[in-house]
């Protein structure tokens, strides 16, 4: 079996700006599955294709900025 090389991806930080309070449950589902808790915290993520999905659905909620190495 041949070994699938890593691709490497690029950093982002995502940042909760907006509070879940009357959020839907699908939208603090989404927030939860980034790794986010509380209002402002933040997490690091390579920014692979099912987390830019995930950014794009929630976009007003959150802050991204890229990470350079």
């Amino acid at each position: 079996m041949a070994v699938k090389k890593k691709e490497k991806f690029p950093l982002i930080k995502i940042k909760l700006k907006k509070s879940l309070i009357g959020r839907t449950e699908k939208q603090r589902k989404i927030v939860f599955g980034l790794g986010l808790r509380k209002l402002n915290s933040e997490v690091i993520r390579e920014k692979r294709p099912e987390i830019v999905g995930m950014i794009k659905k929630i976009d007003f909620m959150l802050e991204v900025v890229e990470v350079k190495k």
